[in-house]
């Protein structure tokens, strides 16, 4: 494979994530202390946090955290569960274990980068399906299958959207998993926001619940506000494609960090009550963030997302949404990603548009130092 590219929205970061003073495009829902984690614990998983070591753990992941983690899935075992340290470790395992040069792949488009580009280095033969506001950020089913091909392997696919907040109708995701098993192709779903849903009724079922070659994606660090844990995992019947992805990790990470999963543990059996607090944060900034776009309708142009952490509205500044962002950072302090971040080497992406988190408590200091950069304060 050959060197991959700049990775253009994490070289962002690395400049401003922890420089800018209000960090408003996060995409991960509020954190918590390891007291605040520890007190959803029950007494069996106390005492193993008491009597946790510090050796090694088994590549897979510890079998108690893959038994938990199965939980989530409704007809799914421990055996189908494979640990990553976070979602781009599995990510990138499973593009390398799926795709093979001349494969043929499907990404909808805007995208978290590595989705597109893992693909595109791989094969270099990989079609774009996008995702327009104009359609809700919807999946349209006949471009899909306009898309596919003899050589198709793999579509692949992020509900609830990074960057949009977007999730698929019930009966096009169906209808996608329908079109994936009839021909053998691997859906792999990116899940990371499943739980964070505005509306229970539009949460989706999951890829690998549905059929065989469904993959999921998932991981401790975005739903669940825990990315300190650098826990993720791929979800699949797929053993013998799971083994791959496992071999894969021996010269990653090798195994998780033992602690990690035994936290990421407790985490999941409370995971009720984590995403109910974290939508309720949600639900509460997107009303301020609402209210602070429609005190600016010539310059902001605002609809709520389906779910998840993030939103993608449209800046109608005549300076253009790079430089507005570029300025906001610099004078304000204040972080956002335009969408610049988010071109694609597939498919045009509106380049009017940025990112804002909703995840995140005290976003208030940061619309008002907003707000003053607005009032050329």
């Amino acid at each position: 494979m050959t060197t991959l590219p700049d990775f253009r929205l994490e070289t962002h970061f690395s400049r401003w994530e922890f420089k800018a003073r209000h960090h408003m495009t996060a995409s991960d829902a509020e954190t918590m202390t390891m007291s605040d984690l520890l007190a959803l614990a029950g007494p069996e998983d106390r005492e193993a946090w008491e009597r946790v070591s510090l050796g090694y753990t088994e590549t897979w992941g510890a079998p108690a955290l893959r038994d938990t983690i199965a939980t989530t899935y409704d007809t799914l075992s421990g055996a189908d569960i494979l640990t990553f340290a976070g979602a781009e470790e599995g990510l990138y395992c499973a593009m390398l274990a799926l795709l093979s040069p001349g494969d043929h792949a499907i990404v909808t488009v805007p995208n978290y980068q590595s989705m597109e580009t893992m693909p595109v280095t791989i094969t270099g033969n990989v079609t774009g399906v996008a995702l327009r506001a104009e359609n809700r950020w919807q999946l349209d089913l006949d471009e899909v299958r306009a898309a596919l091909r003899p050589e198709t392997r793999l579509i692949a696919v992020n509900f609830p959207n990074n960057p949009t907040g977007a999730i698929a109708d019930q009966d096009i995701f169906r209808g996608l998993a329908d079109l994936c098993a009839e021909r053998g192709i691997h859906l792999f779903s990116d899940e990371v926001y499943r739980g964070l849903e505005i509306d229970a009724e539009k949460r989706l079922p999951q890829a690998a619940d549905l059929f065989d070659t469904g993959i999921s994606l998932n991981v401790m660090s975005k739903a669940y506000g825990l990315p300190g844990l650098r826990i993720g995992w791929i979800a699949c019947r797929d053993h013998a494609l799971l083994a791959r992805m496992e071999k894969m990790k021996h010269y990653l990470s090798i195994c998780n960090a033992r602690p990690s999963e035994v936290l990421a543990g407790i985490a999941i059996k409370a995971r009720e009550t984590i995403f109910a607090r974290n939508r309720a944060l949600c639900a509460e900034n997107m009303v301020k963030i609402g209210a602070f776009f429609a005190d600016f309708p010539h310059l902001y142009d605002w609809a709520a997302p389906d779910g998840g952490c993030v939103a993608f509205p449209r800046y109608l500044g005549k300076d253009g949404v790079e430089e507005h962002c570029r300025r906001l950072v610099e004078e304000k302090g204040v972080l956002l990603l335009p969408s610049t971040l988010y071109v694609s080497d597939l498919l045009p992406v509106p380049m009017d548009r940025f990112r804002v988190g909703v995840g995140r408590r005290n976003i208030d200091a940061g619309l008002v130092a907003w707000r003053a950069f607005l009032a050329g304060a």
